[in-house]
């Protein structure tokens, strides 16, 4: 089985890739922000930390963590990012070294991706068979970030400013994909890459 990383800035199309690889080959696919999400509901592993972190003010009615909430908190106080932080990325890595062990021992799935925004910085290089990055051009991705979330020119770059370089991306992975144009041409690069695994129609 081999493991791979996917990664890129926002609205460079991880998605889509995604898409197009679940429907064609043998693969599990985890999305790192679902699994936080997921470790953070009552009963998970970061639920007890996380609300002795940062209070029951965050809960909602139902006792879950309000995301939203939870996002004002980090946003005022850079020290309480670092500490939620502490607690949600080592819990996340964990579940997912769980699940590859789990999947490979299967024999099944003959490719495995984890999919984040923040695979490199929090360390999967050491982990991963294989990083990919995912690009696509500065104005393609404002574009798609205007209409497929809303977002305004503000929001984007702030975004934008708070994620790794071209150069930070490109240095620290083994495939480049360009998203930037024709979706024929990336599933053709796609294909070529992954040609030793099982196509599915």
């Amino acid at each position: 089985m081999r493991l791979i990383g996917i990664t890129g800035g926002v609205g460079a199309g991880k998605s889509e890739v995604l898409r197009f690889i679940r429907q064609h080959y043998y693969c599990k696919i985890y999305l790192a922000d679902e699994v936080a999400h997921k470790l953070q509901e009552p009963g998970e592993a970061c639920y007890e930390k996380l609300t002795a972190l940062l209070g029951e003010e965050v809960l909602s009615p139902d006792g879950s963590i309000d995301r939203g909430k939870m996002a004002a908190r980090i946003f005022l106080d850079k020290d309480v990012l670092f500490k939620v932080n502490a607690i949600v990325h080592p819990a996340v890595r964990e579940y997912l070294e769980n699940a590859v062990k789990e999947t490979a021992e299967d024999g099944e799935t003959e490719l495995f991706f984890i999919e984040a925004a923040l695979l490199i910085e929090n360390g999967y290089n050491d982990f991963v068979d294989e990083m990919w990055y995912i690009h696509a051009g500065d104005e393609i991705r404002r574009k798609r970030l205007r209409i497929s979330r809303g977002y305004d020119d503000n929001r984007i770059s702030r975004i934008m400013e708070s994620q790794l370089s071209e150069d930070e991306f490109r240095g620290s992975s083994d495939f480049i994909l360009d998203n930037s144009g024709d979706l024929s041409e990336v599933y053709s690069l796609i294909k070529k890459r992954l040609e030793a695994y099982t196509w599915k129609e």
